[in-house]
């Protein structure tokens, strides 16, 4: 079929157009960030990456973090979350667990203290339910520092939460007050 490397190549890629720039291949997303299938496999391809619907398919359904998906009928496709383009994914807001977690690397926990979480050019500060995706986010960044966020907390002063197709966790802002060091990792 296709290697490892292969399919995080893949992956990265379309993490790139279906999330940042689509302009980078020459698709268009909708409103709710979908993008017709045929058309990426066609830009894909013309852009030098071999991309077959097969393998479109298995990238997606491997996809450990479970970053894109398909629409009902197949036709369509997006990224879960983690957009820099203007989209609405349609997220109704729910109520989170007591504690979620976000994990960072332990050279931005002083910026954080400071100002809490903020998305920045992303729609959403994202949030995870465990401390062991925490970590793994953590150590994108360096020697990872794990907070901990008193979501319930947050939620009863009228912050809103949203959980993505892929279980994370999305919140615009969490101020500092609601943060709690939960471990580094050195």
């Amino acid at each position: 079929m296709i290697n490892e490397k292969e399919i995080t190549k893949i992956s990265k890629l379309l993490s790139l157009v279906l999330r940042h720039r689509p302009e980078a291949i020459k698709i268009i997303l909708d409103e709710n960030g979908w993008t017709d299938v045929t058309i990426l496999l066609d830009k894909m391809n013309k852009h030098n990456q071999p991309l077959t619907l097969e393998i479109l398919k298995h990238v997606v359904d491997t996809n450990a973090k479970k970053r894109f998906a398909f629409n009902e009928t197949g036709d369509k496709i997006r990224a879960n979350q983690g957009h820099s383009v203007d989209v609405e994914l349609g997220y109704k807001s729910e109520k989170p667990p007591t504690i979620l977690f976000h994990g960072t690397g332990i050279k931005s926990v002083g910026s954080i203290k400071a100002t809490g979480l903020e998305k920045r050019e992303r729609h959403h500060v994202h949030l995870s339910a465990d401390k062991e995706t925490a970590f793994k986010v953590g150590q994108r960044h360096g020697t990872p520092f794990i907070f901990e966020i008193l979501a319930e907390e947050m939620y009863k002063n009228n912050y809103l939460f949203y959980k993505s197709d892929n279980g994370v966790w999305l919140t615009d802002n969490v101020p500092s007050n609601y943060l709690r060091d939960v471990e580094t990792y050195i």
